[in-house]
């Protein structure tokens, strides 16, 4: 005769499995997208960069302002309005966000080697994933250490604005090792954020927007930390 508790039990292991199912597939739904996104900024990045004309008219003319402020404006705008449109259109939205950044990232390839640029993305990369692994794997609440690199990313923001215009001696490698350390810790805090936040009995819309603003923030932090990173580590032409 079977007993009630082991019902009970084997219900309990079938939710268990089927949520860590469901989990498993939003999680690997975010890091593709991300991962499609970052392709997306590599490849618009070394597309402008190889293109004399491109370059001219992006940082020859003021338009190289609305290249660096506009991704900015487009998270600020992209976070606030994401639950007034569909996934679709979101998604859309990312990748074009992501071409966006390719636009404002092409000057890296023109500064540093394509060695050391391919260097420090897997470095990157690299870190990236441990910490993503971490967050999304430990038990410890990441809640507190997330609220602090959040204000510390505020002040970095704040600081790299100051330094465009006034550029103090010394203040940029020290806003890159401030930057490493940020976008590292915030790694491990969105990816056990983005975790927590699913839900298996959200609709496939819902569940899909929250996919896409995991994927971006996720993406922010990927290549935050490897602009920090190439400031420190990249080999100058």
């Amino acid at each position: 005769m079977v007993q009630p508790n082991s019902r009970f039990n084997a219900r309990t292991i079938e939710r268990t499995a089927v949520y860590d199912s469901g989990l498993r597939a939003y999680m690997q739904k975010v890091f593709a997208l991300m991962a499609i996104g970052v392709g997306v900024t590599g490849l618009v990045a070394f597309g402008i960069s190889n293109s004399p004309a491109a370059i001219q008219l992006i940082f020859g003319t003021p338009l190289q302002w609305v290249v660096i402020f506009a991704p900015l404006v487009f998270v600020l705008a992209f976070s606030f309005g994401i639950n007034r449109i569909s996934a679709s259109t979101a998604q859309i939205l990312f990748y074009a966000f992501s071409a966006l950044m390719g636009l404002s990232l092409s000057s890296i390839f023109l500064i540093y080697t394509g060695t050391s640029v391919a260097r420090v993305f897997f470095i990157t990369a690299g870190t990236f994933a441990g910490m993503a692994l971490f967050g999304y794997t430990t038990k410890r609440d990441l809640t507190a250490m997330g609220s602090f690199l959040i204000m510390g990313l505020w002040g970095l923001v704040l600081a790299s604005i100051v330094n465009i215009f006034w550029q103090p001696q010394g203040l940029q490698f020290a806003l890159s090792i401030l930057g490493v350390l940020i976008f590292t810790g915030l790694t491990a805090y969105d990816a056990q954020q983005i975790k927590n936040e699913y839900h298996e009995a959200d609709d496939h819309d819902v569940m899909s927007k929250k996919a896409i603003f995991g994927a971006l923030r996720l993406y922010l932090d990927f290549i935050n930390l490897f602009i920090s990173l190439m400031r420190i580590l990249g080999d100058r032409r």
